[in-house]
């Protein structure tokens, strides 16, 4: 499995030909999802789900499959006007989302502040060919997934996130490695502390990188 960083927490994903692409939103590439057999959407903020991106990926495929939560596919009525297929996900989910093996898990995202409400959000676990080398996101929220996780694609920097809690994650997880998401609002002064800290207490062994956007990885 080929991992493809597209800007914050936005990835593409690609397998024997067909490719996924999770979290295209506003911080992401605008032609993040072009391209795409299929799109997840963990949540509905706006760094995470963007219906430009979306529209420009169902033009670029009128057969796009979009798996997200009720919520989200709720609003894509447009979007399967124009040919997309729109699937309802939740947690416990088990299916084949182009070609790859995906698990749903979890059902809100982190708290931000007790005055704002708590919305919908799922993790999705990707497995490579023959069931091996998953790869999890999170979306916004610390879930953890009752399946072996290989690759974590660790949230870095948010609103509702402190280091202690990445770190505490991360190490519950148990990956081989952790990739850095959701670093958009970080500088490289910051993402450097972050990496310090990271590597220094053992997260995922110190198997720890973040790749910048169009950066590329063999999983």
């Amino acid at each position: 499995m080929r991992i493809t960083k597209l800007g914050h927490a936005c990835v593409r994903l690609e397998q024997n030909g067909t490719t996924l692409v999770i979290d295209p939103g506003a911080f992401s590439e605008p032609d993040a999802a072009v391209g795409a057999d299929a799109v997840a959407i963990t949540h509905e903020h706006p760094d995470h789900f963007d219906m430009d991106r979306l529209r420009a990926a169902v033009r670029a495929n009128p057969d796009l499959e979009i798996h997200t939560h009720p919520g989200i596919a709720a609003g894509l009525g447009e979007l399967t006007e124009a040919g997309a297929r729109v699937h309802e996900v939740g947690h416990g989910d088990a299916l084949e989302i182009a070609g790859f093996d995906v698990h749903v898990y979890g059902e809100r995202h982190a708290v931000i502040h007790p005055d704002i409400p708590v919305i919908a959000n799922v993790g999705f676990r990707i497995g490579g060919s023959g069931g091996t080398g998953a790869v999890f996101h999170p979306g916004d929220a610390l879930t953890v997934p009752e399946d072996p996780v290989e690759t974590l694609l660790l949230p870095l920097h948010a609103p509702w996130l402190k280091i202690s809690e990445l770190i505490d994650y991360a190490r519950e997880v148990g990956p081989r490695r952790a990739i850095a998401v959701h670093d958009g609002l970080l500088n490289e002064t910051g993402a450097g502390v972050y990496a310090k800290n990271i590597i220094a207490l053992g997260v995922a062994g110190g198997d720890y990188e973040r790749l910048e956007p169009g950066d590329s990885r063999e999983l």
